[in-house]
């Protein structure tokens, strides 16, 4: 199907792109990659009068690298992020999880900003930026304002921004350890059915520190502190790992729909969180 009209804006910078949303209000959206918004608008689900495309403010762009502190701006593809040799080498599960969302073509176009604002339940960024603890920076119209990643969702495309607001960067810190982002989808391009986002790091032959988040799970993405309680000071073997993934399951509420009933989806979570856990801990 064919949008309604609308009216296309392109600003320079932040500053113009929120004078933009104050003054039209209700009736203006703003665009990163648009593979959420324009599917919507073509589907007449959404009738948006003034788009703001983002795609010219430049800063939104960048990527830095200042010691454990990373810095990404809010209009980095995920192509970008595959492409990074820094961000490859300090923060792998970045590259590792955005390989594993949707196909090429969508990663060239598609934003770490647009997959985490949205408040999307099946996107994979929410649930990763949980598990790093990060923390994103919403630009608005009395100054900009950051609120962890872990308290930004609230329900199924339902978030801490405020409509005049625009998240303009996440940042978190890295710190060696073991990762890995465990996805189960029906095909290339789908939605996970379930995908874990871990991190493990180590004293020893022990866990030091734990942090574990789901998608698609639930209706907002689930960080599961019980679940990380559990790895905490165990030589992550079987018992540990079982115990842990349980914890995590008690997280989650999936719901049926045609990637299978919340029977199936418990099931596959499972699989997916202890894989999780045995490859961080495998990489820690």
């Amino acid at each position: 199907m064919i949008p309604a009209a609308f009216e296309y804006h392109r600003p320079k910078d932040i500053e113009a792109a929120l004078g933009l949303l104050q003054t039209h209000g209700d009736e203006a959206r703003v665009l990163a990659g648009g593979h959420s918004l324009i599917p919507m608008m073509k589907l007449r689900m959404a009738a948006i009068e003034h788009l703001i495309d983002l795609r010219d403010i430049a800063h939104l762009r960048d990527i830095r690298i200042e010691g454990t502190n990373i810095h990404i701006g809010a209009m980095v593809t995920q192509a970008e992020l595959i492409g990074h040799d820094g961000l490859a080498r300090v923060a792998p599960i970045l590259r590792e999880a955005a390989l594993q969302i949707a196909d090429p073509q969508v990663r060239y176009m598609g934003t770490v900003g647009g997959n985490v604002a949205n408040g999307d339940p099946g996107n994979d960024m929410p649930g990763l930026m949980q598990a790093l603890d990060a923390v994103f920076t919403l630009a608005g119209p009395d100054g900009d304002r950051e609120v962890a990643a872990r308290d930004f969702y609230e329900a199924a495309y339902m978030t801490a921004r405020e409509d005049d607001e625009i998240l303009t960067a996440i940042r978190f810190q890295v710190s060696a350890g073991g990762y890995a982002y465990e996805k189960q989808k029906r095909k290339i391009g789908d939605y996970a059915t379930a995908a874990a986002a871990v991190v493990i790091t180590r004293d020893g032959d022990k866990v030091a520190s734990a942090s574990i988040a789901m998608t698609n799970l639930s209706d907002t993405p689930v960080w599961s502190e019980s679940a990380a309680a559990a790895l905490i000071g165990t030589r992550c073997d079987a018992d540990a790992i079982k115990t842990a993934t349980d914890a995590a399951l008690a997280d989650i509420d999936p719901n049926e729909d045609n990637r299978g009933p919340v029977e199936f989806k418990r099931h596959v979570a499972g699989i997916i969180i202890s894989r999780a856990i045995a490859r961080a801990w495998s990489r820690a």
